[in-house]
């Protein structure tokens, strides 16, 4: 299965299409969710910027994604 959310994806992106996302980045250390770079930066791009291990975090994206969808 394909993910649902990629790291090419922007940050308020993915937070508007999978609210419950907000947690997993919280808890990556991305903590400025309503920050203006959050608008504008790929999901890789804040990871970098923020020295976030890029796969875990998308690991635990997705699984919340694939969750809420499946809840749907």
């Amino acid at each position: 299965m394909d993910d649902l959310i990629t790291k090419e994806m922007g940050i308020m992106e993915t937070i508007q299409k999978y609210p419950d996302v907000i947690a997993v980045f919280v808890a990556h250390g991305l903590g400025c969710i309503g920050c203006a770079m959050a608008n504008f930066e790929s999901i890789e791009q804040g990871a970098i910027a923020h020295g976030m291990d890029i796969d875990a975090l998308m690991k635990d994206l997705n699984e919340v994604a694939l969750s809420s969808s499946a809840s749907q």
